[in-house]
């Protein structure tokens, strides 16, 4: 151990002892982590400031669009007026979602279908 990690690891042990670290705020909470180690070192500050302003990317904006419109769709008889015009924002969305390069399974319910599914035995 390097002689700073000795030291600091010391001045822990101190202050845990004498009781410094009770009665903090969160105390006993799990914590809330954010995990951007998949994140360029370079890019982590710009992301931070887009994420803590609720900005998300365009896909992820998209696909959260398309959830919206698909919920709304199960909620809405067939054959009421609006359901039309839901269908094709759905479509648009779909198709942005598709060029974008997101794969749009998610609307249609396949990969639960898939999840369900026991595998054939050969």
């Amino acid at each position: 151990m390097w002689l700073l990690d000795q030291w600091a690891e010391r001045h822990i042990l101190d202050a845990q002892r004498n009781g410094e670290f009770s009665n903090l705020p969160g105390t006993g909470q799990p914590l809330t982590l954010d995990d951007d180690t998949f994140v360029p070192a370079e890019l982590r500050a710009g992301y931070r400031l887009l994420k803590n302003a609720g900005c998300l990317p365009p896909e992820l904006e998209s696909r959260k669009d398309a959830l919206a419109l698909a919920d709304l769709l199960k909620s809405i008889k067939p054959d009421d007026p609006e359901a039309q015009e839901i269908r094709r924002r759905l479509t648009l969305v779909e198709l942005k979602l598709q060029q974008a390069g997101v794969n749009t399974d998610f609307l249609h319910g396949d990969y639960s279908d898939r999840l369900f599914k026991t595998p054939k035995e050969d």
